[in-house]
């Protein structure tokens, strides 16, 4: 093991001699000081992890040392050792960032606590999380064989995510591979529990989760009231892990009421998801009530221009006329900073919404641009890199103002994304969709086992292009890559953020309802 280097400052240094042995015994190295001003010089030739330092000493006092140890070195930890308990002292010590404080006599077991507080504890927090997860994996593993419900679905990802953030503080790279390859086989079981039963959640009278189409009638009304205003912010491609990262810094501003994750349909892109969101319509009845504003796939022009259209349609056909609604759509910094000048106009809305695009330019950036693609090379990069932009971003400006004028807050999304590793071969015709993890065309040719498959669109309420097109989607981490040019291909997106196939980062997403401080 390494040794530790600790100082320790005392005039009457002879009669700790015991407890200097018994650190030596246990492998510590002590330097030992009669006064703070011979510290300070050892503390220039040398460097300590730790200084045990007396406050009642002749000459510099221990609260004059402490102070230039810290102007000298910040970070290092000072545990300050005093006779009296005398309130200004302690006050003035820890008022100076003292690591910790001890009253003598100390016996050396105090000594060794205090140690191992102040420089094993990192170890100690690691070595306790790596052991509860182990016991927990077993667990997990368990549960993995017998999930059958979307709702122990929901809890099992939210367990793993859980386990990912827990462990992503620990320098442990074998838990943190056991723990991807648990989620690997969870995603496998996913896809097969998809396959079987999402059909059957579009027939009425099934036990269904809350769906993309749903959401709106069954989660957000019941938050609408003429007595307080609504803001609903989706942000576009936000996984449940991400919200997770930023939850600690709405929670500064915002309690949470509830929690309840809901699933996106497929395909989990933001055409389809979004669209269902706002329209409370699966696609195919979309094309079908509205073919002026639904595009399909292979239509030209943006495929979101219409949802405040959707959503003013669908209030009316809730019988919710009556409310006061506005809808924004935030596409760049300028729009964002706009909105955040003129907030205090929403304040007379009913309901306000906010599409917040940055997350979904952040991950289609990441396969354009090398230096995103650097900066979130894994999840746990993608979380810090989406915090950091959540810390400084206009959005939290807004929820800031949102707490000040009364809003209730709901914070939610249309679909994950998944950081896709592995090509699987695909051929289509030049109608064929464009996306990496969904396809639908008419002769498409694909690995069954890689994929699930929707002969017929109608069955999962999704628009047909032709008499015989189907859709296709990605499981697990997979994209769909054509034969021809195929390496460059494979290369250039393999470990980017992709959306639109079946995977529980894509398609299991948060729905939470704030109320402010």
């Amino acid at each position: 093991m390494n040794h530790i280097n600790i100082l320790w400052v005392d005039d009457e240094i002879d009669l700790l001699k015991p407890h200097i042995l018994f650190l030596e015994q246990k492998n510590y190295l002590v330097t030992t000081c009669q006064s703070g001003t011979e510290a300070l010089e050892v503390l220039d030739d040398k460097n300590f992890d730790i200084v045990f330092l007396d406050e009642n000493m002749p000459g510099l006092t221990g609260l004059e040392t402490l102070n230039e140890i810290k102007e000298k070195r910040d970070t290092l930890p000072v545990v300050m050792i005093t006779k009296s308990e005398e309130e200004y002292i302690m006050e003035e010590a820890i008022g100076n960032k003292i690591a910790d404080y001890l009253i003598k006599p100390v016996n050396p077991n105090q000594i060794l606590l205090s140690l191992k507080k102040n420089l094993d504890h990192s170890r100690l927090v690691s070595e306790k999380t790596t052991s509860n997860y182990q016991q927990e994996f077993r667990k997990i593993a368990m549960d993995l064989s017998m999930v059958n419900s979307y709702e122990e679905w929901v809890n099992l990802y939210q367990k793993l995510i859980y386990w990912e953030i827990q462990l992503e503080n620990i320098e442990d790279a074998g838990m943190f591979e056991i723990l991807e390859s648990q989620k690997n086989e969870a995603n496998t079981q996913f896809g097969k529990f998809i396959d079987k039963h999402y059909p059957s959640w579009f027939e009425p009278h099934t036990e269904a989760p809350t769906l993309s189409h749903t959401l709106f009638k069954d989660k957000v009304v019941p938050e609408l009231s003429k007595e307080q205003p609504t803001l609903l912010v989706v942000i576009d491609n936000l996984r449940y892990d991400q919200w997770k990262a930023f939850e600690p810094i709405i929670n500064n501003y915002y309690k949470k009421e509830s929690e309840s994750p809901f699933f996106s349909i497929l395909p989990t892109a933001t055409q389809y998801s979004r669209n269902a969101i706002f329209s409370g319509l699966m696609p195919s009845d979309m094309e079908k009530l509205h073919p002026d504003l639904w595009k399909n796939d292979t239509d030209e022009g943006g495929k979101n221009l219409h949802e405040e259209d959707f959503l003013n349609a669908q209030l009316k056909r809730l019988g919710l006329s009556h409310l006061k609604s506005e809808y924004h759509k935030i596409t760049n910094l300028k729009n964002g900073k706009k909105l955040v000048e003129n907030f205090r106009s929403l304040k007379d809305n009913d309901l306000s919404v906010i599409v917040y695009n940055f997350v979904d330019m952040l991950s289609h950036s990441k396969t354009e641009m090398d230096v995103v693609k650097e900066l979130a090379s894994n999840d746990k990069a993608y979380r810090s890199l989406t915090q950091s932009w959540f810390k400084n971003s206009p959005l939290l400006e807004m929820i800031q103002q949102a707490q000040q004028l009364g809003f209730k807050l709901i914070v939610t999304t249309d679909h994950g994304t998944i950081n896709v590793k592995n090509p699987s071969k695909v051929i289509g015709d030049k109608d064929t969709s464009l996306n990496l993890r969904y396809k639908t065309g008419r002769s498409l040719t694909y690995e069954d086992k890689d994929v699930l498959v929707a002969k017929d669109p109608k069955s999962i309420h999704l628009p047909s292009i032709s008499m015989s097109s189907s859709f296709i989607f990605a499981k697990g981490d997979l994209f769909f890559a054509y034969p021809n040019n195929y390496n460059h291909y494979v290369s250039y997106y393999r470990n980017t953020y992709q959306h639109g196939g079946v995977s529980l980062e894509e398609m299991i997403i948060p729905f939470v309802v704030l109320s402010p401080k």
